[in-house]
């Protein structure tokens, strides 16, 4: 009776399909194996039919790479493997060379949106089925047969790989490089701004913008019969799943009312929150007390106090990124410590959960009722890392009442004083200002300059005007480009009171009534889509 049963009569752990391996197939109950297989057997015939592989004799003197099955069940209940290499094991120079493959910034991802809700524009969405195994290779790759799958017969015999395949290390390059020339095809032209969007012009001057991400693409533009045309040309070229009026993108959920489109990240966030054991807790009223500044561990890491505190504050991170800029200061600050936490920095990281539990319904809005054009907002905090003295850099950008871009940082030089600390926030926004314009130009919007709002008098008039005095002339030249983009007008400045500028919340901890102030200023609102 206290005998420890074999490892095989072990079912696999259903919460973690992910972490399964074909083994872990064989030991369910047949009705379930017959499905997994059958899975298995839906990818194989797919790579079949994209001729992704051709059986061959094991060459002589080459290496060959295995493979493995990962399995996965979608939200729709449907069950899902697919055949991955094992990548790792690719020789650099032999079995790849090149392997960056570009996609579009989450940044102009919020912006198209945005300017969806402002221009009333369409949208509709679609994903490429088995994407990657479009993508043509120039290299001699070899791969074992699968578990379970090898041919009766010809054991000996490997997989020549002549399509990419998931886990390549060059097959994100491989499905782009065969993207780009299909778009090229279509009539559509890569946007230099942003190599993850492509723009469409018909004879009549009407427009369709494609998002890419990846295989995950959406279609948009004032026109709905122009962009179904142009989506339906592109499906034609590939095997598309169309999602129609787009639900979710890059798992950021977009509801859509009318000229309103919110988008947020609550079913990610309640993954997150579960996983941390955070999901009953007593909820915070900001994401970090005010005032506190967490200071360096002096002592050795503990492995597994590390390996949590950068699970949590990995997942923090995508939510700011996506769609949660009220917590872009905390994390970004607290993930300065992420290679060597104490036991505080963890606690305070979970205090960020306990903040995320009571806003976990908030969702960015843009509203075309605002009529809001572009403007951008900057503050910094001087000297205020009491480590290091460098000060922290806090900007972001809104359109149609809603943050599209944001940023927290620490500054890479210290600063001398609270001036030189604002002009090199001011500086850093302008850039990023810039870009956005030069994204929008190509689009087709002709703008005048774009506003941003500063707090402080002396970085203003630096900016505006080729101030050379002992305490300026050592700071970074670089920094002086404002001057540059003042003079062709592609930005102007602003002055606004330091207790009414919204990003000051990006450069410190503020107390409940400044912060909740400052949040309600960017467009994030309580939204339930029940």
């Amino acid at each position: 009776m206290k005998a420890v049963p074999p490892v095989d009569d072990i079912l696999p752990d259903t919460s973690n399909v992910r972490e399964w391996t074909y083994r872990d197939i064989t030991r369910l109950p047949q009705a379930e194996q017959k499905e997994w297989k059958a899975a298995c057997r839906e990818e194989l015939e797919a790579l079949r039919r994209r001729k992704v592989f051709k059986l061959v004799d094991r060459p002589k003197g080459r290496k060959v790479i295995k493979n493995r099955w990962v399995f996965d069940i979608k939200s729709d209940g449907r069950k899902k493997a697919r055949l991955v290499a094992k990548g790792f094991s690719q020789v650099e120079g032999i079995d790849y060379d090149q392997i960056f493959s570009p996609v579009v910034r989450f940044e102009t991802v919020r912006l198209i949106l945005a300017l969806s809700a402002l221009e009333n524009w369409y949208i509709t969405g679609l994903d490429v089925r088995n994407a990657y195994l479009y993508g043509k290779l120039e290299e001699e790759i070899y791969m074992e047969q699968p578990e379970g799958f090898t041919a009766k017969g010809q054991e000996h015999k490997v997989l020549r790989l002549l399509r990419s395949l998931y886990g390549l290390k060059q097959a994100g390059l491989a499905w782009w490089r065969t993207l780009n020339e299909s778009m090229k095809e279509l009539g559509f032209k890569r946007l230099v701004s942003d190599a993850g969007l492509f723009i469409f012009r018909d004879k009549n001057g009407l427009l369709v913008i494609v998002v890419v991400y990846v295989d995950d693409a959406l279609f948009c533009g004032p026109n709905k019969a122009l962009v179904e045309k142009m989506k339906a040309k592109f499906m034609e070229k590939w095997e598309c799943r169309d999602l129609g009026e787009p639900k979710e993108f890059l798992r950021m959920r977009i509801q859509r009312s009318g000229s309103t489109i919110c988008i947020d990240q609550c079913a990610y966030l309640e993954k997150v929150l579960q996983r941390c054991g955070m999901q009953n807790a007593k909820p915070a009223p900001t994401p970090l007390p005010a005032g506190y500044h967490p200071m360096p561990n002096t002592g050795t890491a503990d492995p597994t106090l590390c390996s949590r505190f950068q699970t949590v504050i990995g997942s923090l991170l995508y939510i700011m990124l996506g769609t949660r800029p009220d917590i872009a200061f905390a994390v970004a600050k607290l993930s300065q410590f992420a290679a060597n936490p104490s036991q505080e920095h963890l606690n305070k990281v979970l205090y960020i959960c306990r903040y995320l539990i009571g806003t976990k319904s908030y969702a960015l809005v843009y509203n075309s009722a605002s009529g809001l054009g572009i403007s951008a907002c900057t503050d910094s905090d001087w000297g205020s890392d009491p480590s290091t003295r460098r000060s922290q850099t806090g900007y972001f950008l809104k359109l149609a009442g809603g943050v599209f871009s944001w940023q927290s940082r620490a500054q890479k030089t210290i600063a001398h004083s609270s001036t030189e600390a604002e002009y090199m926030a001011i500086s850093d926004c302008s850039r990023q200002v810039v870009w956005i314009r030069n994204l929008l130009s190509e689009i087709g919007y002709q703008l005048g300059p774009i506003p941003i709002a500063g707090d402080n008098q002396g970085s203003l008039f630096m900016g505006s005007n080729p101030v050379t005095e002992s305490r300026l002339k050592h700071i970074d030249i670089r920094y002086h480009a404002i001057r540059e983009y003042i003079e062709n007008k592609q930005v102007e400045l602003f002055f606004v009171d330091g207790s009414d500028n919204p990003a000051d919340l990006f450069t410190k901890n503020l107390g409940h009534v400044k912060f909740t102030k400052f949040r309600g200023q960017l467009g994030l609102e309580f939204y339930n889509s029940a």
